[in-house]
């Protein structure tokens, strides 16, 4: 361990400028750790240039070409040698590092791109001639006359050949073209009004398109809209509910996913702070926390949100490649996207997502092929129906055999039910299921899954009224923590005390818990406490209490509702058609499965082949 550093000499140690190529290799590390990185630079490049259309063409993963062009406003001949010259920029003036209006600001990407890789600019400004200049393994070449009408084109060829040990890090061709799409497809995103090309030039000549997206048109929510279409699916865009809030001055909009279009990892969530996506653990915990009462542990919701605020409000400038930033308000920030997720979640009522139907339709296994299909085209005559009736007629069952689980209800439901969403209730099959006839197509809810969840509203109404019965205990417990952590819990008192536990400073370094919330029965006092310490220091805010209590009512919900097996007459069920329409989160169940399912006519009519 205390061996010398085999870079260091033995006599004594002198301080020495390290020269700019070395620099530039240095930063290039941080700056551009694979093709991906490069392109999100060159991109964003783009986009703060007002370019309108932007097309990237790459090779191999991005290993031996990267080629983005723009129409943007290009440089000027003589500003050529400077744009590759460390932290210098056309974006910021240097006066306020916290009033950036535009994705970079450091002036590093080009020159690091140019240390590292074979790197050419071509570029038209109005008013002014087409100029190349060329950068190779960080040796700058002169500016020449060059062919181009307008924008720049930027094409960095052998990306890592001045660091070949770098190469040795990157992933398959295919990984690294893959994580390029992602980037495009977050930057497009960003910027619906912008149109996007990716293009994959690996076996040569035109190459082949693997992502377009036109400019989109419209209003902003429009074009947001169609955009997250084309880069999500039409499934997304069907299943999404339109986010527009706004507080003190900070706005969120974009659209978020239905509870029952959730996913099995966190790949559908994508966020954006005035433009730029990011990856932080403030927002990332935030929609956690606003879907947190309706997804189970093992599934993550899909959203697109796009959060605009004062660029002093937030420090873009913690990470080498910006994907965090740091808000000066961080809970005002998660309370907005919490309030304004839970508020479009509860508008979207008793909804459910399409998918659910196309799941179950494409669960239907059609009939094995090569087995001959009979149409009777003509009108059979009155003999005919009559032997055909007595051949369909159900035959005795045979001892042993128990009657089917299935009762048709004969009372008539109120007039124009069939009109309302859920329907009119019609049969129950299997004492679990409820048949229900709508004017386009029939529903099947799982009664026991549907009325938990009406159950758990309820309780949960009930809870936000009266508040959480609290539990003195007989001797507080003593917990002992940090000064900072004591603080830090104190500063979170109110809040705590509403949920029905209550903590008070007990002398330096701990706290005495005099209650607890009484529904949660015996807790290990201590436990809780650092658990909620924990979250806080990761997130800022606390959902832990909240979370243990809404799951004591959500059990207490299961055991008070409808059973499975138990047989309802045709009031009941229409009764609870009812409620599940005028509550809202109805569509799914405490664990974020549907609690029914949408059948529409024309899809059933094509299981038969009518269609």
């Amino acid at each position: 361990m205390n061996s010398p550093s085999p870079n260091i000499s033995a006599d004594f140690p002198r301080i020495r400028q390290l020269d700019e190529a070395a620099i530039n290799r240095i930063a290039a590390g941080e700056v551009v750790e694979r093709p991906a990185s490069a392109v999100k630079e060159l991109v964003e490049n783009a986009l703060d240039a007002g370019a309108r259309r932007i097309e990237v063409a790459i090779a191999h993963g991005g290993k031996t070409l990267i080629r983005v062009t723009d129409d943007g406003h290009g440089i000027a001949p003589g500003d050529l040698p400077l744009a590759l010259a460390r932290h210098a920029t056309s974006k910021i003036d240097g006066s306020d590092l916290l009033n950036i209006a535009s994705f970079g600001f450091r002036g590093e990407a080009l020159p690091s791109l140019g240390a590292v890789g074979r790197l050419m600019i071509t570029s038209r400004a109005p008013g002014a001639e087409a100029a190349r200049i060329e950068v190779s393994g960080g040796r700058m070449g002169p500016v020449t006359p060059a062919a181009l009408t307008r924008g720049t084109v930027v094409e960095l060829r052998d990306l890592f050949f001045a660091t070949p040990a770098r190469l040795k890090f990157l992933r398959t061709d295919r990984a690294e073209g893959q994580a390029i799409s992602d980037v495009v497809k977050r930057l497009a995103m960003a910027e619906p009004f912008v149109g996007f090309v990716l293009r994959d030039m690996s076996e040569g000549g035109e190459g082949r398109v693997s992502f377009r997206a036109d400019a989109e048109s419209g209003d902003l929510f429009d074009a947001m809209r169609g955009r997250l279409a084309r880069v999500l699916g039409a499934d997304f865009a069907e299943n999404a509910l339109r986010i527009d809030a706004e507080r003190e001055g900070v706005s969120l909009v974009g659209y978020a996913a239905l509870p029952t279009y959730s996913r099995g990892s966190a790949v559908a969530q994508y966020l954006f702070v005035n433009g730029r996506p990011v990856r932080d653990k403030l927002l990332i915990g935030a929609l956690r926390g606003a879907y947190m009462d309706f997804l189970s542990r093992d599934r993550h919701p899909a959203a697109a949100l796009f959060l605009e605020c004062d660029p002093h409000f937030v420090d873009v400038n913690v990470h080498p490649a910006k994907a965090e930033v740091r808000f000066r308000e961080p809970g005002l920030v998660r309370g907005l996207i919490v309030s304004a997720l839970r508020h479009a979640l509860a508008e979207a009522g008793h909804r459910a997502s399409t998918t659910v139907a196309g799941a179950t339709l494409g669960a239907m296994r059609p009939e094995p092929p090569g087995a001959t299909r009979v149409y009777q085209m003509d009108r059979p005559s009155p003999g005919a129906l009559t032997v055909a009736h007595a051949a369909q007629a159900p035959a005795p069952l045979a001892p042993g055999f128990a009657e089917p689980t299935a009762r048709f209800e004969d009372a008539e439901p109120a007039v124009g039910t069939e009109s309302l969403p859920l329907g009119a209730a019609r049969a129950q099959i299997h004492e679990n299921y409820i048949i229900a006839q709508t004017e386009t197509g029939l529903v099947i809810v799982d009664q026991h899954a549907a009325h938990e969840r009406l159950v758990y509203e309820k309780l949960k109404r009930q809870m936000a009224e009266n508040g959480v019965a609290a539990q003195a205990l007989l001797i507080p417990e003593i917990v002992d923590l940090s000064d900072a952590d004591v603080a830090r819990l104190i500063d979170h008192a109110d809040t705590l005390a509403r949920l029905g536990l209550t903590v008070e400073p007990f002398g330096p370094g701990a706290v005495a818990v005099r209650e607890t919330p009484a529904v949660l029965g015996e807790v290990n006092a201590g436990a809780l406490v650092r658990d909620i310490l924990d979250e806080l220091g990761d997130l800022g805010d606390s959902q832990t209490l909240q979370a243990r209590i809404e799951a004591i009512l959500s059990r207490v919900a299961c055991h008070g509702s409808i059973r499975s097996g138990r047989r309802m007459r045709a009031d009941e069920m229409n009764a609870l058609l009812r409620e599940m329409e005028a509550t809202p989160h109805s569509g799914q169940c405490n664990h974020g499965r549907p609690t029914y399912v949408e059948l529409k006519l024309s899809d059933i009519e094509r299981l038969f082949g009518r269609r």
